[in-house]
């Protein structure tokens, strides 16, 4: 049996193995490095163009939740992050280069996976074809994409935080510290008194930003992702209540911030921080001047500035199938952000899922059902489920199902959610390791 999997982005890499070690040939394509991307900067596979984060890994959270059934059905994309991790408390986060790079050595070792590295401009010949060109398409695979689904993709515009060098932080203006005391203290804070903050919030506001590109007359954005100066347009306080916010936060002299913004290892020394929070698409002079008026950044050297681009995804719910499947061409399959879910995690679960879906096609078998009270069944439903504004999703626990009894602690019942999904992925793993 030969599959090919189009995309060596996070969920091509997860489909790919997980096809590879069920006895499957799989042909990998990637046209990186010899067609680059507006948001990649290498060659490597899954290489993370936004955060550096996956999340929190708590179970007492949806992301967390994720990633335990994901480790329950052997991800492979979720082993490589935790063989990357830096400290960042709650959450799991890896050194981007290092990742990357496990991802590309082991992919690339695989006896059976061969990694084309060039263009994929048609729909390849195969036993099963998955379709994970990610959310920044190739105008060949556009088309293609187009013709599969027979109208115009939607998209959103997504953006990136800016990295500087730790060394140039000056560490006498913040702390180090966990949110809540949770965990270790792997962030560093850089509190803002009030006055500081209305300077910050003065010029950013009034900071200039890259031009959309010609043509396009609506800036849509993902929610999750907004760019720090959208969402400051919303009113002086927004910042305060998102990414700036100083709940859960205390300097050590006691008292509580007005205002705190956040850096987060890009390695394990710490020589590379990410701003938290601050996606961005000011221009690059613009962060420069505007994140300096933070006092800790007043020295701030910029190791890679926020960008922004332009995501597209299909209105999968007209197209495909619980099983990510295309039902036009039962031999193709989707999987990542083309399909509507939003997340590293989310896009290794849809490529995982999508994997094990082509299995079942190539072996002759019924397709799986994953059960609804599971983040990855939600996301499989948000998928397929017709919708009047269909829109990517991320994990989260309002996609699932009630319990059946109504617990009012929020922590206990967010532990209910998560006992109840595990449980009911326990016979799934079982018919997976046929």
């Amino acid at each position: 049996m030969i599959a090919h999997v189009i995309g060596a982005g996070l969920a091509g890499s997860e489909a790919a193995w997980q096809l590879a070690q069920k006895g499957v040939y799989v042909q990998l394509w990637e046209m990186r490095p010899h067609r680059m991307t507006p948001a990649h900067q290498t060659g490597e596979l899954a290489e993370l163009v936004c955060s550096n984060s996956l999340g929190s890994h708590l179970l007492t959270a949806a992301g967390g939740l994720l990633k335990a059934e994901l480790d329950t059905l052997g991800s492979f994309i979720l082993r490589c992050a935790q063989a990357s991790a830096v400290p960042a408390g709650g959450a799991l986060a890896v050194d981007r280069k290092r990742f990357s790079r496990r991802v590309s050595d082991m992919v690339g070792a695989h006896p059976r996976i061969r990694i084309r590295r060039e263009e994929c401009c048609a729909i390849p010949q195969g036993d099963a074809v998955v379709f994970a060109t990610g959310p920044l398409t190739s105008p060949a695979m556009s088309e293609q994409l187009k013709k599969l689904t027979g109208a115009q993709h939607l998209y959103f515009y997504d953006a990136a935080a800016p990295i500087v060098d730790g060394e140039s932080v000056d560490y006498e203006y913040g702390f180090w510290g966990a949110r809540y005391g949770k965990g270790t203290a792997d962030y560093f804070n850089c509190p803002m008194d009030e006055e500081e903050y209305n300077a910050f919030y003065e010029s950013l506001i009034h900071a200039d930003t890259v031009p959309l590109h010609e043509g396009v007359e609506d800036l849509k954005v993902f929610e999750g992702c907004m760019p720090i100066e959208v969402m400051a347009q919303r009113g002086r306080d927004t910042l305060r209540y998102g990414p700036l916010r100083p709940v859960g936060l205390t300097a050590p002299g006691g008292q509580r911030p007005y205002a705190v913004l956040q850096l987060r290892r890009e390695n394990e020394s710490g020589s590379l921080l990410n701003l938290v929070g601050f996606q961005t698409r000011l221009k690059w002079g613009e962060q420069r001047r505007v994140f300096r008026k933070i006092p800790a950044l007043h020295r701030a050297e910029f190791h890679r500035y926020g960008v922004m681009h332009r995501n597209t995804f299909m209105n999968a719910p007209q197209v495909l199938n619980h099983g990510f499947q295309f039902r036009s061409n039962p031999r193709l399959f989707a999987a990542g952000q083309v399909t509507g879910v939003e997340g590293y995690a989310e896009s290794a679960a849809s490529g995982l899922m999508a994997a094990m879906q082509a299995l079942r096609f190539l072996c002759g078998q019924e397709l799986l059902t994953f059960p609804e009270t599971s983040i990855m069944g939600a996301l499989a439903n948000h998928v397929c489920t017709p919708t009047r504004d269909y829109q990517p999703m991320a994990a989260n626990f309002g996609i699932l199902p009630p319990l059946s009894e109504r617990i009012r602690n929020k922590q206990r019942r967010k532990e209910a959610y998560s006992q109840r999904s595990l449980a009911s992925l326990s016979s799934l793993r079982d018919l997976y390791e046929y």
